[in-house]
């Protein structure tokens, strides 16, 4: 028996077996799930490709608003649970221009422009949300507890959802149609729906803008230097504070794009739309690895095309009534895997004591 097999035997707990056999068995159920809905063929191949699509394109929302957690993870490490919120703030505040536009006429006559602008308002709206948060809320515990900042966090979260309550009401407002985007297009043979494309194809150049700027630039430089070591990065000439408050502008920036593609995709917005987003998105950022820029990418699409597929796929093969209702557990059931399996994520590393 080799040495390594020995250390893991001599570290094994009964918790450990337990919470892997737990994890087994969610895995077992699954594949029961998957066999019946098979065999079962509840759903044509043409539906199958629509769920996939509606994943990839759901998926590139979560990943465009989970970069905002990974990216201000690697830079603080904290996790701003308020980053849900700042994505709600741009697309409740980009509803008002695109009615305005709407309703004088521009909006349907010049789409490109009006979704531009729309875009425009909500990435300016979510960047001064995070720049308040993180000057007002987060800047004066950087050198407190981790637990402090984290329910400074909650507690921001809450501030920013019931000052737009307050500002636009408590109401759910609908994205007016964009013509242009209704409607399917054929790509490859492959009949999606124009807004799917739309989401999937601006997401992808977004994230690949993004990782081409972390990786070089001199300013993603100095963000990398930042997350290794802030001390030193200080002593080599960098300046911390304003690498952070470029990292909060870069999260806020995608979360507010990603609000606009969001309402384009399910229509409503409301004061209280960035919760479940925000949870996914934090999830996808854990599932891909927290604090690793291509990991919460990755996470993104996998959530969304594992929430898509899922509740078809094993749900109703286990003969559950409405499985669509459920596709939250489908979500939080693919975190309490892969944290049973691969706690630091599927492109995550282990950190040093050091670092941590």
């Amino acid at each position: 028996m080799s040495e390594k097999i020995k250390y893991f035997l001599e570290r094994l707990s009964w918790v450990d077996i337990m919470v892997w056999l737990f994890g087994l068995a969610i895995l077992v159920i699954a594949v029961i799930g998957v066999i019946g809905s098979i065999h079962n063929a509840y759903y044509t191949k043409e539906q199958w490709m629509d769920f996939v699509v509606f994943g990839i394109s759901q998926g590139g929302v979560y990943a465009l608003i989970a970069l905002g957690y990974t990216l201000v993870y690697g830079i603080l490490f904290m996790i701003n649970f308020a980053h849900g919120d700042i994505f709600m703030a741009g697309a409740f505040t980009g509803y008002f221009l695109a009615a305005k536009l709407n309703q004088y006429g521009i909006y349907n006559s010049h789409p490109i422009i009006s979704l531009l602008l729309i875009m425009l308002l909500a990435m300016v709206t979510s960047v001064v949300v995070a720049l308040i948060t993180e000057r007002v809320a987060y800047r004066p515990l950087r050198k407190a507890p981790r637990l402090v900042p984290l329910i400074t966090a909650i507690g921001a979260s809450f501030t920013i959802e019931y000052t737009f309550r307050g500002l636009y009401g408590s109401g759910v407002e609908a994205y007016p149609d964009m013509k242009i985007f209704v409607g399917k297009t054929s790509v490859f043979g492959l009949r999606i729906l124009k807004v799917h494309l739309l989401v999937i194809i601006l997401s992808i150049l977004l994230m690949a803008g993004l990782y081409a700027y972390v990786q070089y630039t001199k300013a993603g430089k100095a963000m990398r230097a930042v997350a290794e070591d802030k001390d030193v990065a200080s002593l080599m000439g960098v300046d911390v504070d304003r690498v952070i408050v470029n990292t909060f502008i870069l999260g806020a920036a995608l979360a507010g794009i990603a609000g606009v593609l969001y309402a384009l995709i399910f229509k409503q917005v409301h004061f209280f739309m960035g919760f479940i987003p925000g949870i996914k998105a934090f999830t996808a950022a854990v599932v891909g690895g927290i604090g690793n820029v291509p990991g919460a990418m990755l996470g993104g699409f996998i959530l969304g095309i594992f929430e898509a597929l899922g509740p078809g796929l094993i749900l109703e093969g286990l003969g559950i009534p409405a499985s669509y209702q459920l596709k939250d557990v489908i979500a939080f059931t693919l975190l309490v895997l892969v944290l049973i399996f691969r706690p630091t994520g599927l492109m995550g590393e282990r950190l040093s004591e050091e670092k941590v």
